[in-house]
């Protein structure tokens, strides 16, 4: 039932003490609003993270060659490794079950690239049609490279959009546009995206083109496949394990390299590397809690020493309301309506400030490996509904004391 009496009294004793109940009120808040931003910068750290790994297939594995680091079965350390169309097409056979899409990749290199008569400085590579999927590009106009280019050394062009923008500006569409290729005319048929400039900056054309057309012969410089997707998260990364440590020792027999020599072939997995980063993410957002709460905890002890101050200012009171008749759980209920209002109205003011600036701060922030910090609402308000809880059960104990002080002792106090 509301009791206008009792509010009364509740903002009266705030009235008379502002300060006192301002400074308790932001020790609250404040804990409240610093563990929604760490929150909100520990979901941002995730979403950037996701960022980073969302440019290239999710279960994507890459291989570089390196140069061996060990003797191994009576061959020196020093041996630069190269990867060869062999190695792609068996590798490819062996682990067919496992594999989504596949492509081998060399870069063209030691060669001129023009536009009529404007030298262009971007790099050329020769990929397969599935290099599209596992490098996640996005066709803007015309099509990517298929299985017809390849079989044919077809003399087609998939430039990006960067590319697109600064060289083809004044043109329509560069679709069916030319360009010069060290004297070796190609037509441009694709225009491809990348969530990065800098991914942009490539041309790709068919890897049969580029091997037999720029002396590439049968050499490749790294092998890209990606995994098909699996249930869950663990799932998955236990495939991308697998499917590296077995495309690793193949490549090694291959080669000749020393089993536990692990710079002569580099396997790179996405899932893998995921997996890391958000293991790191998950022990910050811990962190991150241990420290919201604790910096909640000291509030809620802020509320509770109030509340002593409280009831030791007011003892006189208590009694003489406990001589006219007033019953203990009145007594603890005047008690703990101010600590219970003190904690939600900091509380919600907490959860609304620091909510408001991560909504209007948050889609602006551009730091690498931070996106758009947020928070759940759901888990923001169940904890300021938590601290509620806490600061009652803090009001509660000199709330008890109150109502066990006994009316002539507290008649004689001064």
């Amino acid at each position: 039932m509301f009791d206008l009496e009792r509010w009364q009294e509740i903002f009266d004793t705030i009235r008379k003490n502002k300060l006192r109940t301002f400074l308790t009120g932001l020790s609250v808040a404040s804990g409240i609003f610093i563990l929604v931003i760490l929150l909100g910068f520990g979901q941002g750290m995730r979403n950037g993270i996701e960022n980073e790994f969302k440019q290239d297939a999710s279960t994507s594995v890459w291989v570089w060659p390196g140069v061996t680091s060990k003797e191994y079965k009576g061959l020196n350390p020093g041996r630069r490794i190269q990867l060869v169309n062999e190695n792609y097409d068996k590798a490819s056979a062996m682990f067919d079950d496992d594999i989504e899409y596949g492509s081998a990749r060399i870069f063209v290199r030691g060669i001129s690239v023009n536009y009529g008569k404007e030298a262009l400085i971007y790099g050329v590579q020769g990929v397969a049609s599935d290099f599209q999927f596992i490098e996640n590009a996005k066709m803007v106009e015309g099509r990517f490279i298929n299985y017809q280019d390849e079989v044919s050394n077809g003399k087609v062009a998939i430039i990006g959009n960067k590319i697109k923008k600064d060289v083809f500006g004044e043109v329509d569409t560069p679709i069916g546009e030319f360009i010069d290729i060290s004297g070796i005319p190609f037509k441009v048929i694709g225009v491809f995206k990348e969530m990065e400039d800098r991914e942009e900056e490539r041309i790709y054309i068919p890897i049969t083109t580029a091997q037999r057309t720029f002396n590439g012969g049968n050499r490749l410089n790294n092998l890209s496949f990606t995994l098909p997707p699996r249930e869950n998260f663990d799932e998955a990364v236990a495939q991308a394990i697998d499917f590296k440590n077995g495309l690793r020792e193949y490549l090694q027999q291959t080669h000749t390299i020393a089993p536990d020599d692990t710079g002569a072939i580099e396997v790179w997995s996405a899932m893998e590397e995921a997996k890391r980063y958000y293991g790191l993410t998950n022990n910050i957002k811990l962190f991150f809690w241990f420290v919201g709460v604790c910096t909640i905890i000291a509030g809620v002890v802020g509320v509770s020493n109030i509340m002593m101050i409280v009831v030791k200012e007011r003892t006189r009171e208590i009694g003489i309301r406990k001589a006219l008749g007033a019953k203990p759980w009145s007594i603890i209920g005047m008690i703990l309506h101010e600590a219970i209002f003190v904690t939600a109205i900091s509380g919600f003011g907490g959860l609304i400030f620091s909510m408001a600036l991560l909504e209007i701060v948050g889609p602006n922030v551009e730091v690498d490996y931070i996106m758009n910090p947020s928070v759940n609402f759901n888990v923001a308000f169940s904890t300021v509904i938590v601290l509620i809880v806490a600061g009652t059960l803090a009001g509660f104990v000199p709330a008890y004391r109150a109502a066990k002080v006994k009316v002539i002792e507290s008649l004689r106090d001064e």
